[in-house]
Parts: structure tokens; C-alpha cells; sequence
């Protein structure tokens, strides 16, 4: 790991490159809290992948609202990057298998953008500020999917919020004539995708795949719903799947009009407006980790 010290938006940051597993390096900012640790972590993922170090120095100077809410609260806090999102390589590639020719590492494939963020906590873990049995981790839209991921195959966290969860494909999703074909480069649209039934999402979704990856799951979850997002039944179907399976869940639904409401940034003038909702939903967050990372 390399290591600077920042002073963004008035707080010191120390922004890193942490090495993934295929020794390519990726983008983590840490505010630590003030007095002696080691302190609990919570890493914050917003949607997808890219943008480097450029997007994490951006993230403290323009929404670390919650970051800062988190830090007061006694936790170490870290913005995370991971490489971009492949359209259906978690379907498609299967689980990474990991081997060594001639010294050196030898994968069936390349990591996911998932993977980039075990290998990240996985490090952070390793820092003397830090209490590596107490790490957890809130991931929103397409951040709140690569939670489930993650925690259907590494069981080093101990508690996970995933706010409006793009889980399509983690559900294996058949999607309906809203999302299409892009004719440019062949990938899938699914921008505006109608889902906001969950039973509309149960009937096409591979029931066997999701539980399956769902059985797998050990780390407490809180899913986090908007009331009108367009994909609400994908989240809702989440944590009906883990509730009917055991696994220890929560669920809440918001009524805001931002996808994203979990994490404000800041308007043009500078400032940060947090709404009552806004304000609920992140006190929920940190009373989720509180539960589990400080008990």
C-alpha cells in the first residue's frame, strides 16, 4: 500500500493504492477518527467502477457527508474504487480459481470489480488504526449489488448495508422488453428498467441461482428500498429471498426522490441540505453498524 496525507474539505485524508489481487492497484481514502484506536471500519461503495483517485478526492470534497457522520461516530471510514463493472461477468466467468505457473500468479480470468473490494478490506485490515475483526461495509445502487456478492463468498465482514441494491444480476434477472440491446457496442441498456413490482421480479428471476448464492450468506444485512424507484422490487425481492432463507436482514424503505439519497453532496453553493429523510436513513446505517461492530 502507498499512503499520502490530505487535507480535504477541512479534514485530513489519508488517500491510498492498494494493491488487488492481480497486483494492479486501486483508489481508498481514510478519515480515522481522533483518539486512540484500533477503531472499527466501514467502507462506503457508490455505483459503479473507474475514476481512480481523481473520483475518491472528488468523493471527500463533494459527498463525504456521511463519511464525516460515520468518522464522529468512532469509526475509520474509507471511500473505495474498483475497477469498472463487466456486463455479466459475474454470470458468465464463474468463480475465480487461482493458481501459480513459473512463481508467478495464474487466474482463470481476471478479478471483478467485486473481488477489487475483498482484496481492499482485506489490506485496510492489516493497518495498526484498525480492528480487523470489526469491518463492515454500506454499498449503494450497483455497490449495494457487489455487497451481496461479496458476502456470498467472503465471510470477513461482519455487517453490510446495501442501499437500493442494483441486484439484477445477483438475482439472475431476466429483464422485460424495458431494458435493450445498445446497437454500438452489443451490451445490454437496463437504464430505465421497469421493476418496481417484486412480483414482476420473482417471476423472472432464476430461483435456483438466487438462493443458491443466497444460502451462502453468513454476514448480517440491512437492505435499504426507496419507495419510488423503478427498480424497488428488485430490492424488495433481496430481502425477501434473504429473510425466507434465515439469514438476518432488515428492511426499510424511504420515501426520497434521490437515487443515492443515502450519500447527500453538496449543491452548487457548497453546502450540504440534508433532509429529515436523508438524516433517517444514514442514523439507521450507523445504529446497524453500531449493532454489530461495537457490541
Amino acid at each position: 500500500m502507498f499512503a499520502v496525507e490530505k487535507s480535504i474539505d477541512g479534514h485530513n485524508v489519508k488517500l491510498m493504492y492498494v494493491e488487488t489481487w492481480d497486483g494492479l492497484y486501486t483508489a481508498a481514502g481514510l478519515r480515522i477518527p481522533q483518539g486512540k484506536g484500533p477503531f472499527p471500519l466501514v467502507l462506503f461503495a457508490y455505483g459503479n467502477g473507474g475514476g481512480g483517485m481523481p473520483w475518491i478526492v472528488e468523493a471527500f470534497e463533494k459527498k463525504a457527508y456521511t463519511i464525516n457522520r460515520f468518522v464522529e461516530a468512532g469509526y475509520v471510514s474509507a471511500w473505495i474504487r474498483y475497477r469498472s463493472e463487466v456486463e455479466l461477468g459475474y454470470n458468465i466467468g464463474g468463480p475465480l480459481i487461482r493458481d501459480v505457473r513459473q512463481g508467478g500468479d495464474l487466474f482463470n480470468r481476471s478479478p471483478l470489480e467485486y473481488e477489487d473490494e475483498i482484496s481492499v478490506v482485506e489490506q485496510l485490515k492489516k493497518l495498526p488504526e484498525i480492528d480487523a475483526d470489526k469491518a463492515g461495509l454500506v454499498g449503494m445502487s450497483h455497490g449495494g449489488e457487489m455487497a451481496l456478492k461479496i458476502i456470498s463468498e467472503y465471510h470477513g465482514l461482519k455487517a453490510v448495508v446495501a442501499s437500493e441494491p442494483a441486484a439484477h444480476e445477483y438475482l439472475s434477472l431476466n429483464p422485460d422488453k424495458t431494458a435493450f440491446i445498445n446497437e454500438e457496442t452489443q451490451l445490454r441498456n437496463i437504464e430505465e428498467m421497469e421493476m418496481h413490482e417484486i412480483d414482476k421480479v420473482m417471476k423472472r428471476i432464476d430461483l435456483s441461482i438466487a438462493k443458491d448464492r443466497i444460502n451462502k450468506i453468513r454476514t448480517p444485512s440491512f437492505i435499504m428500498g426507496r419507495n419510488t424507484d423503478h427498480l424497488q422490487g428488485i430490492f424488495m425481492a433481496v430481502y425477501e429471498l434473504l429473510k425466507s432463507s434465515g439469514k438476518e436482514t432488515q428492511w426499510k424503505s424511504y420515501d426520497h426522490d434521490l437515487h443515492g439519497f443515502v450519500f447527500p453532496e453538496k449543491n452548487n453553493s457548497g453546502e450540504y441540505h440534508v433532509d429529515d429523510v436523508q438524516a433517517e436513513a444514514i442514523k439507521d446505517s450507523i445504529n446497524f453498524m453500531n449493532l454489530h461492530l461495537k457490541n
